[in-house]
């Protein structure tokens, strides 16, 4: 019998298949279900910067409402007792998933500065998370602001949110860093006990009629699976980080590749959305039976396996894999 059991951000997990973040783990049901069929952790929905900044400048306002006016401005204050600054339902919800199930249970905040929001990570430890994941999601439009000080700025808010906290911290990174091994490098020596690749930034799209800007989420495909997994096989052994990779897993051999490439867990959304929780027992099912088969005794003997420090030929994961790739498709006419 496989053991299919793994270790992530020092926790001993039952299964390396977690589910990201998501709506999907905005219910306790559903939640349930998702342990049910054999998650090894939950990662929550993202409690976001601007709505703390929100809440916080709201609690601002009704303190300082009136009260240049008379003595009776006192009673426009609110029961500080009974009032919670920022979304306090969001550390209702980490106390109850905590109740329901035996899985680890991953916060997660998505911000871009150092402030007092960071503070929250401390909330949610308080709350019984057993880990947060930083989302950092930023997107630098500023022509004056270098990499330098951009990566600069990461590296501080990593710092400021691993001072917060004792529970472990696991960053979600974007793959459009030009140095991207150095600055990981730098993330870990800023705390960070965990690295999730990568973040998927949704482009907006225009509508021609309304002549609007126009939201617009397309849900991953197992094709998406290839960017990071090919830098969790670059980055495996280097780092003293766990990698989790996201984006792209639907189908137990996308699970198996990211594992092997060094992952020590593979995140789901898009396959759980659209297939439902159930379908996690269905995968978990499947890499059992490819590891019997294949006489693979456990995950951890599995991992790393065809990352590019154990395959005969690593340069295939850099510059000569460019190379072959196009040499290995003629497209003219014979």
């Amino acid at each position: 019998m496989p053991d299919l059991s793994t270790t992530y951000l020092g926790m001993q997990l039952r299964a390396p298949l977690v589910a990201s973040a998501s709506p999907l783990s905005k219910r306790v049901d559903t939640v349930k279900r998702l342990a049910a069929a054999g998650a090894g952790a939950v990662f929550l929905y993202s409690l976001f910067e601007e709505q703390i900044t929100h809440d916080s400048l709201e609690l601002d306002h009704y303190l300082s409402y009136g009260s240049h006016s008379y003595a009776e401005s006192l009673s426009y204050f609110p029961d500080l007792e009974h009032y919670n600054i920022g979304p306090a339902s969001y550390l209702d919800h980490i106390r109850r998933l905590k109740d329901a199930v035996d899985i680890p249970i991953i916060g997660s905040l998505n911000g871009v500065s150092s402030g007092g929001w960071v503070e929250y990570a401390a909330r949610m430890q308080e709350a019984g998370a057993d880990a947060v994941e930083l989302n950092i999601y930023y997107i630098p439009t500023d022509v004056q602001t270098d990499g330098a000080t951009l990566e600069a700025t990461y590296v501080e808010l990593v710092r400021d949110v691993c001072a917060q906290v004792t529970i472990p911290i696991a960053v979600k990174l974007s793959p459009y860093f030009t140095a991207l091994p150095a600055f990981c490098q730098r993330i870990v020596a800023a705390g960070a006990s965990g690295l999730v690749l990568f973040n998927r930034f949704y482009q907006p799209d225009l509508d021609l009629e309304r002549l609007e800007v126009v939201p617009r989420i397309d849900l991953s495909t197992s094709q998406d699976l290839r960017l990071p997994l090919r830098w969790i096989a670059l980055l495996y052994g280097r780092l003293r980080a766990d990698l989790a990779l996201t984006s792209g897993v639907h189908t137990a051999q996308d699970a198996l590749k990211g594992l092997m490439a060094g992952a020590n867990v593979t995140m789901l959304a898009s396959r759980l959305i659209i297939a439902g929780p159930d379908a996690l027992a269905e995968l978990l099912s499947e890499i059992h039976i490819w590891l019997v088969e294949h006489e693979y005794e456990s995950i951890t003997q599995l991992r790393g396996s065809m990352s590019q420090r154990a395959v005969a030929d690593p340069a295939a994961f850099e510059r000569a894999n460019y190379m072959k790739a196009l040499n290995s498709f003629d497209a003219s006419p014979t």
